[in-house]
């Protein structure tokens, strides 16, 4: 694999445009980070303490906050190292990791959202049938094929970006190592990669958003064909704060990558900071304050 890359190191750009305004742009990632992991920390202790939080719902909710906060640690350290200490010098091991291990999590994240859509959809739409269907054994299993789909799609990109060389350019206009941009860094015919990279990704996150939406058709026809007005309001609170990281994570994932390189904007380092920070920042706060039993 390194056997046809002469390019040993890229140089992560960061924020150019805001070059005098590095130490307080580290300052505001690193508090950023600190808030997302003792917030997310706190959501999982508080369930695995919390005998009565010991059902699907918050199981999946423990795993999506292990996520955040695996998500944010591939990426926001080496951001803040960058930024404090001027040195923007990734190597090429280490920007190959970043790659792999930010799809990786991000795409176990998002099969992890369309599961806890389907809970949701049973948990509304069967009550009385909730816990035969959600057993402890279907709750691991559908657990265990996020992180399952997470490994294969997140591998093959990876290994395909691996067996590419790099020559000269070593510039990546961004502050972490993103795929697409890697990708075109590369000196050698790059389509079939960008199209095999475009097809899994594309497919994990329409196939899952197809999922979260589907369920949620079914739920919103059950919540309005409830008698009253306050089981309609509870029915509602319990499935808030879940859609509302549907709607930040695949909006602006489907903005970021599912076109082609070609239409790869600046803009879409600030989507990036949507997803890698505030995100997981707001994560822990939505779930938490507006969730009667998380309270």
């Amino acid at each position: 694999m390194l056997n046809h890359t002469t390019v040993t190191e890229f140089l992560l750009l960061g924020f150019p445009s805001l070059h005098h305004q590095e130490y307080l742009i580290a300052i505001i990632f690193l508090a950023s980070y600190l808030v997302i992991l003792v917030g997310n920390l706190l959501i999982i202790a508080l369930i695995l303490s919390d005998r009565d939080l010991h059902r699907p719902m918050y199981f999946f909710l423990c795993n999506l906050s292990s996520l955040e906060i695996f998500i944010t640690t591939c990426i926001i350290p080496k951001t803040v190292a960058s930024l404090l200490m001027g040195n923007k010098a990734i190597s090429y091991p280490a920007c190959l990791t970043q790659f792999y291990f930010y799809s990786f999590f991000g795409i176990i994240e998002f099969v992890l959202l369309a599961v806890m859509s389907y809970d949701r959809y049973v948990a509304i739409c069967y009550p009385l049938q909730y816990p035969m269907l959600m057993n402890s054994q279907l709750c691991v299993q559908l657990l265990l094929g996020s992180w399952t789909a997470g490994f294969v799609c997140a591998t093959v990109p990876t290994v395909l970006v691996a067996r590419l060389p790099f020559c000269n350019a070593s510039r990546i206009d961004h502050f972490f190592c993103d795929g697409v941009l890697l990708i075109k860094l590369a000196c050698a015919e790059t389509q079939i990669v960008e199209l095999i990279g475009f097809m899994i990704f594309s497919i994990i996150l329409l196939g899952s958003l197809v999922m979260t939406a589907m369920s949620y058709l079914y739920i919103i026809n059950t919540i309005l064909r409830l008698p009253s007005a306050s089981s309609r309001n509870k029915a509602f609170s319990t499935c808030s704060s879940h859609f509302t990281i549907v709607i930040l994570g695949y909006g602006s994932c489907i903005f970021q990558y599912m076109r082609p390189s070609s239409h790869h904007t600046s803009y879409n380092k600030m989507v990036a900071l949507l997803n890698t920070m505030i995100t997981p920042l707001m994560s822990p706060f939505i779930f938490s304050l507006r969730n009667e039993q998380m309270k």
